[in-house]
């Protein structure tokens, strides 16, 4: 362990960070809306921080380890939840607690959407602008943008990018070098972006909301600068233009990159896991639209169709966005929804849960061990896309697949000891655990009754489940250690 190279990378990492603070000190003194001196306070904190750690180390060989990638990407995941807490902590408006602080930050970096403010629509236009645009740095991973920059300065970013990239294949890369890998994935993160900031202008939103909830809605973060979330708007076309472009960042942004580059959008249906998430959401769509409709929970079949749609959508990418709400809603809609939110969205896109890819390769594991029990000495390769998968991914899937349950588990067993009744504490955990949002129960509209012992833990979950679990048990491992 290079405990002086990881000092040195980080104090890079604290230095491009502060300058993300820059555009919400510029509203503040833009707008005078006295969190100038919260967010002032917080950018020279920062950057002197970045500093002090990058001076004394700057002369140190750069040279990564894949142990020194894991290390790196979870000590600046919760840095950077610490630091960028900051100005909330500061802030007399909100008037938040260290806890409180840290929880939104978290939240917000790790793409969770899960809340615990209050009167949204009255907080300083900084606060709301900052909330947002920690969800878009969140929402493809600092660290990787970071590693489109480190070449530069002459370090090496796989081990980075393997570390935090989320999936169950961790190896590939879409281009020859990491930096063009980080660059490519970036400008599509950004044109989606664009794209869908536009699209929300043109739908009827003010510039400043579309572009707020265009970096919630790429990110699959679901932060909004109102209250009542997409809901506010009362318009079936902007939840049509979020719903988009929640499927696209849904879908893994390898796809994109080849579609753009072949200018052939076939790939997408040729996917298999891009057709099992859109059937998904369909079939789920479908139950839930019909619940709705034979339930009469809205007044038309319009309306019906338009919450519903958006809704599954909405949780079925973990993204959170609601428009009425679906805690209320009759039969089993609110229990199979937030269960949806563990199946999650694609690999290597910004939606959280355990991800479609494997869910598909488990689903075909459980086939194969059924036909090894009638045909004991037959041979059956499990394949994805024409193409066998090597056992070792099939292993790790299930590693992955046992710790999630067993973290599931343990996270809710330590809810529901801080007293949160059992609905809230399992539902807190599963849209935490998943970077969902919202839950049920007394976490159905914001996190702010929730113990600060219970915020600590969730803070925990949402980090795990950004992270992939793996990238951060490991660090508590005796093995990871040892030189």
């Amino acid at each position: 362990m290079r405990l002086q190279v990881i000092l040195n990378i980080l104090g890079i990492l604290l230095a491009l960070f502060s300058t993300s603070l820059l555009p919400p000190l510029a509203l503040s003194l833009i707008y005078s809306d006295n969190t100038t001196t919260a967010f002032l306070v917080a950018y020279l904190v920062t950057l002197t921080t970045g500093i002090a750690c990058y001076l004394p180390t700057r002369r140190q060989g750069r040279d990564l380890r894949l142990r020194d990638g894991f290390l790196i990407v979870v000590l600046f995941w919760t840095v950077l939840a610490s630091f960028g807490a900051l100005p909330l902590f500061l802030s007399n408006n909100p008037a938040m607690g260290l806890t409180d602080a840290f929880f939104e930050s978290m939240s917000g970096l790790t793409t969770t959407g899960a809340t615990v403010l209050v009167g949204i629509d009255d907080l300083p236009i900084s606060i709301r602008y900052y909330r947002q645009q920690l969800q878009w740095l969140g929402g493809m991973g600092i660290v990787v943008l970071a590693v489109a920059v480190m070449p530069m300065l002459g370090i090496g970013g796989m081990q980075l990018y393997r570390a935090e990239t989320p999936g169950p294949i961790k190896n590939s890369k879409l281009t020859p070098r990491i930096t063009e890998t980080a660059k490519a994935l970036w400008y599509i993160y950004l044109g989606l972006t664009v794209a869908c900031a536009i699209g929300y202008w043109l739908a009827g939103m003010t510039v400043f909301d579309a572009i707020g909830h265009s970096f919630s809605t790429v990110a699959i973060g679901g932060f909004s600068t109102h209250d009542a979330s997409i809901g506010f708007f009362n318009s079936p076309l902007i939840a049509a233009i979020a719903s988009l472009f929640m499927i696209a960042a849904g879908m893994n942004f390898a796809l994109h990159f080849v579609a753009l580059r072949q200018r052939n959008f076939l790939v997408y249906l040729q996917d298999t896991e891009v057709r099992v998430f859109l059937g998904f959401l369909l079939l789920v769509t479908v139950l839930t639209c019909g619940v709705l409709w034979s339930t009469n929970t809205f007044s038309d079949a319009t309306t019906t169709l338009w919450h519903g749609v958006f809704q599954v959508i909405s949780i079925g990418t973990t993204t959170g966005f609601t428009t009425s709400g679906f805690h209320w809603w009759p039969s089993l809609l609110p229990v199979l929804l937030i269960m949806m939110s563990g199946i999650g969205g694609c690999a290597g896109s910004t939606a959280g849960g355990v991800k479609v890819i494997r869910m598909i390769l488990l689903y075909k594991q459980g086939r194969r061990e059924i036909n090894q029990l009638i045909h004991p000495s037959a041979f059956f390769p499990i394949k994805l896309g024409g193409k066998p998968v090597p056992d070792n991914v099939i292993n790790a899937i299930w590693g992955f697949f046992a710790l999630y349950i067993f973290s599931y588990l343990v996270l809710s067993l330590a809810m529901t000891a801080t007293g949160a009744d059992p609905l809230t504490a399992f539902s807190a955990v599963t849209a935490c655990l998943n970077n969902l949002g919202p839950g049920l129960g007394a976490v159905a509209k914001n996190y702010a009754a929730i113990d600060p012992a219970g915020k600590w833990i969730l803070s925990g979950a949402m980090l795990m489940g950004r992270l992939e679990l793996f990238t951060l048990l490991v660090l508590l491992t005796p093995a990871f250690w040892r030189s």
